[in-house]
């Protein structure tokens, strides 16, 4: 018993001689491990092994290989306490020690964090996942050229994906792999020596988890807890996911993006709208504002993707994109607005094209899917929606230039209200700009279209953009109104760029409303939107000359609609109606009361003979003369009583082309409509053929008198018929002057409009160039005044727009 006792204390002591052999390094780790792993970390003996690391920093290798050793140790025999102990040592140690030696170090506690992240374990999980957190979070002093990250993104992406039967558990576990992605995220994004991160096999493993994990709000079900109170997964999920778009470089939006079109894609959510708009709002209030261009230019690509799916899913990127566009507000869209636009109109012009074919395909086929008809109905609105969601955020003059490039779109069907949709809440304080000509000419060149539905596009859009105090719609139902106070119209003072403007365009303006009242085509719509205009110019653009010019353009509208029988009735009692109605605004605007009253008697005469032409009572049209009818003389003698110049308001109003120039507008042969403009009547024409006729009345009249012998009546003819030229020299308006001179010239012009029809061309010729006829190969130019010397062809000088 003795000998065996003795043995046994032999045995000891052999043992403690060679554990006192052991490195230093091997006992101090050895002594931070309690006899019961309940009593927890011995933090004495932590605090020597923490400062031998710190005086000895070339042993932190082999402490970090140790403890991986006894902690695989530990995990292979289940003795779950001291794998905690080990893993809370390596959390000290990592956060003491910063010195160049810590690599070797860092390697052993990434395989320890491996061996804990592969084990069936949820604890042993989330105690890997939450010991990889504080080591993200470390800022190394030096660089690492092979660390890889690889395996932790796999995991911790496996993590948010996690079916663990407990909901608590797998709640655990799903908020253990957020985090440790947030951790790889902090780890290698603005490492240039590590894996790049925002390559597309980490993005396309990182984003959908996180998205798995944003979706799942409804889905997941919580017990009340200290840890989970604090923050949902939804929620860790949304601050997870703005960090990693938060550090998104320009070159790195792409890669970022594309994987949550993807899961968009795969998971069918672009119907629902909801979840889809929610992570794009996500994203561009956490990206860079300066590259929210290009996370709505990967919306338009992956819209064009889809042209041919159904209009559920186009409808729900569309409305994505106008989400996008109006958080994007600091505008600019990027260097190509028109590219966005084109795109828009694209899909516009598709979902149209759906809908009238009834299939995606050029050809119907039995296997082409089925048009719903309602939802391209639907799409097209969200697509209209979008492009005005676009243009609000554009400067003016960017507005003007999209407007511009959507009407050249036109006529191809669904144009149209894209139009509206851009002019949708216009405001523009400078109407130089909103309004330059290179716009306007083509706009106002479209209220000549025989489309009804583009005649009154355009009229709505002329209001949109010239209304700048919100009147227009105080202008609305037309009506006759004994007291404009109660319009509450906003009226400023004209500023200096206004009445550039109307010099400039007022000429053209009143034009086109004329020839816009003389559509045949036209409805009760159309003449108020006329209304409507005039009133806006007259509240918004008027001066004391564009006034008159206003009260002559209302008068001659009263005589269209007692001179053209050709019109219907309607029309034309609607052109009186107008006329009543825009003459007793404007009388009331320029507050002579002696030019209201007279309004005033013949609305009065005109309640008890002709109802029907007023405003309220558009029936039919009697003959109309006398006292229901304005009279031009009256309103030019008030007026100048009160100081206007009536001198333009002698002279009816004739629509005329302004500039001396003749604009001859596009013929459009491709796309189906010609060129209306062309055939209307110019004021040469107008002019010239009152005045040929007054010649040739009195020619006749003088040849007449020539055959009967009768000499005296042919001199007193004579004499006659120059005195009416000089007095209508000397008395007449520039504009009739300058009529007559081009009337001569008009043979010439017809022979150029035919070859420019005929060319389909369009052309700008000057009528400075054509102030008289060239002389004649043949020698005569005459006017029966004498001869000339005849001028050989090749000499002849001709402008050269007329020469080929």
């Amino acid at each position: 018993m003795l000998s065996i006792t003795t043995k046994t204390l032999n045995q000891y002591c052999v043992c403690g001689c060679c554990g006192a052999l052991r490195p230093r390094y091997k006992r101090l780790v050895d002594n931070i491990f309690p006899e019961d792993p309940e009593d927890g970390l011995v933090k004495a003996n932590m605090e020597k092994l923490t400062f031998y690391a710190l005086s000895a920093p070339e042993k932190l290798d082999r402490i970090g290989a140790y403890l991986s050793e006894r902690l695989s140790r530990d995990v292979a025999r289940h003795r779950y306490g001291y794998v905690c102990i080990a893993m809370e040592a390596l959390d000290q140690l990592l956060m003491a020690c910063h010195c160049q030696s810590i690599n070797l170090f860092v390697e052993s506690f990434l395989t320890m964090v491996r061996k804990l992240l592969e084990a069936d374990k949820p604890n042993l999980q989330i105690l890997g996942t939450n010991s990889f957190v504080k080591f993200a979070n470390i800022e190394e002093d030096t660089a690492s050229y092979h660390r890889s990250y690889d395996f932790f993104v796999s995991r911790f992406s496996e993590m948010c994906h996690s079916s663990y039967e407990d909901p608590d558990i797998r709640t655990k576990i799903r908020m253990a792999g957020i985090r440790g992605l947030q951790g790889v995220v902090r780890k290698t994004v603005n490492d240039e020596l590590q894996a790049n991160i925002w390559d597309p096999q980490h993005m396309d493993k990182i984003v959908p988890s996180l998205l798995f994990n944003l979706q799942q709000e409804e889905g997941i079900e919580r017990s009340p807890s200290p840890e989970t109170e604090k923050e949902s997964p939804v929620e860790l999920t949304e601050r997870c996911f703005r960090e990693l778009l938060g550090r998104a470089a320009y070159d790195n939006i792409k890669n970022a993006v594309k994987p949550v079109l993807m899961h968009l894609d795969n998971h069918s959510l672009w119907e629902s709208k909801t979840f889809s708009v929610r992570c794009f709002k996500i994203i561009m209030y956490s990206i860079q504002s300066q590259h929210s261009h290009l996370v709505i230019q990967q919306l338009l690509g992956h819209l064009d993707a889809n042209s041919k799916n159904s209009a559920r899913v186009r409808a729900g990127i569309v409305e994505v994109i106008s989400e996008a566009a109006v958080i994007e507000a600091s505008g600019s869209i990027g260097p190509t607005v028109l590219e966005v636009f084109n795109t828009l109109l694209k899909q516009l012009r598709l979902s149209v094209d759906y809908e009238l074919t009834g299939s995606y395909d050029s050809f119907a086929n039995l296997g082409s899917k089925v048009i719903k008809v309602h939802e391209e109905r639907q799409l097209q609105e969200a697509v209209i929606k979008t492009i005005g969601s676009f243009a609000n955020t554009l400067p003016t003059y960017q507005r003007s230039e999209v407007m511009l490039f959507i009407i050249g779109k036109i006529p191809v069907p669904g144009m149209y209200p894209s139009l509206g949709s851009v002019t949708a809440g216009f405001q523009s304080t400078n109407i130089l700009t909103a309004l330059p000509t290179s716009f306007l000419d083509p706009l106002l060149s479209f209220t000549l279209m025989e489309d009804a539905e583009i005649r009154l596009l355009v009229l709505d859009i002329l209001i949109s953009i010239i209304d700048r105090h919100d009147n227009r719609h105080k202008f609305s139902p037309v009506r006759i109104i004994s007291d404009i106070s109660v319009l509450k119209l906003k009226v400023d003072k004209c500023s200096r760029q206004d009445n550039l403007f109307m010099k400039k365009h007022s000429q053209r303006l009143y034009r086109h409303i004329y020839l816009a009242c003389k559509e045949e085509s036209s409805v009760q719509q159309h003449f108020e939107s006329l209304y409507t205009l005039l009133g806006l110019i007259c509240v918004e653009l008027a001066n004391e000359e564009v006034v008159v010019d206003l009260i002559r353009l209302a008068l001659a509208l009263q005589d269209l609609a007692l001179t053209e029988e050709a019109l219907p009735v309607y029309n034309r009692c609607a052109i009186h109606a107008l006329s009543a109605a825009y003459l007793n605004l404007i009388s009331q605007l320029t507050t002579v009361p002696t030019f209201c009253q007279h309004v005033h008697e013949v609305i009065e005469s005109r309640k008890k003979l002709v109802p029907f032409l007023l405003p309220e009572d558009v029936l039919k049209l009697e003959k109309v003369e006398g006292e229901v009818l304005f009279v031009q003389a009256k309103i030019a003698e008030m007026l100048g009583g009160s100081g206007y110049n009536t001198e333009r308001l002698a002279t009816s109003y004739i629509p005329q082309i302004t500039g001396l120039t003749l604009s001859l507008s596009f013929k459009y042969t491709e796309t189906g409509y010609e060129d209306r403009l062309s055939k209307r009547k110019s004021i040469g024409d107008t002019v010239s053929l009152q005045l040929e006729m007054e010649s040739r009345n009195t020619q006749k009249h003088l040849y007449l008198c020539v055959c009967s012998g009768d000499s005296v009546n042919v001199e007193e003819l004579e004499r006659e018929r120059r005195r009416q030229v000089v007095e209508r020299f000397q008395t007449a308006p520039f504009e009739e002057i300058a009529a007559h001179c081009g009337a001569r010239v008009s043979p010439m012009l017809y022979c150029l409009s035919h070859v420019i029809d005929t060319c389909s061309i369009s052309l700008s010729l000057s009528l400075s160039l054509l102030d008289r006829p060239p002389p004649s190969p043949s020698g005569s130019v005459g006017n029966g005044h004498g001869r000339t010397r005849s001028v050989p062809v090749y000499e002849m000088k001709f402008p050269d727009l007329c020469v080929y």
